[in-house]
């Protein structure tokens, strides 16, 4: 067994696979239009999906926001360096929630910046 893929729901896709693929450098490996479904799944990430966890964004045609639920985490991406990463995606116009530090009760490095419809992605560390 392994992980495929983890799917957020989306308002805007366009919106939001520029800001996966443009601000954290993720790639569109796919997408495809599903009209008797009104939706549209476009899928991005680091890499193939024979080899990689990536994401599936669900774009329903008649929906433009949804709520976060209290039960929603985050998704979490290495990075080499996450004071240089959080200060690129803020350079591109990212939003941080967190700014680059320890986090709470260890010596991991760690950020938080926000997609555009609210979900919070963890960028930690690389442990050399």
């Amino acid at each position: 067994m392994r992980m495929l893929h983890t799917m957020l729901r989306v308002g805007d896709l366009d919106r939001s696979i520029s800001f996966y693929t443009e601000i954290l450098g993720m790639r569109l490996l796919r997408r495809q239009d599903y009209p008797e479904g009104k939706f549209t799944l476009a899928f991005v990430g680091y890499g193939d999906e024979t080899d990689h966890t990536v994401l599936e964004l669900t774009y329903n045609w008649d929906e433009d926001h949804y709520d976060m639920g209290t039960g929603y985490g985050h998704i979490a991406i290495e990075v080499d360096d996450v004071y240089k990463a959080a200060d690129a995606i803020r350079d591109k116009g990212g939003r941080i929630l967190r700014e680059a530090g320890p986090m709470n009760a260890g010596t991991t490095i760690i950020a938080f910046v926000e997609d555009p419809d609210g979900y919070p992605i963890e960028l930690i560390g690389a442990r050399h």
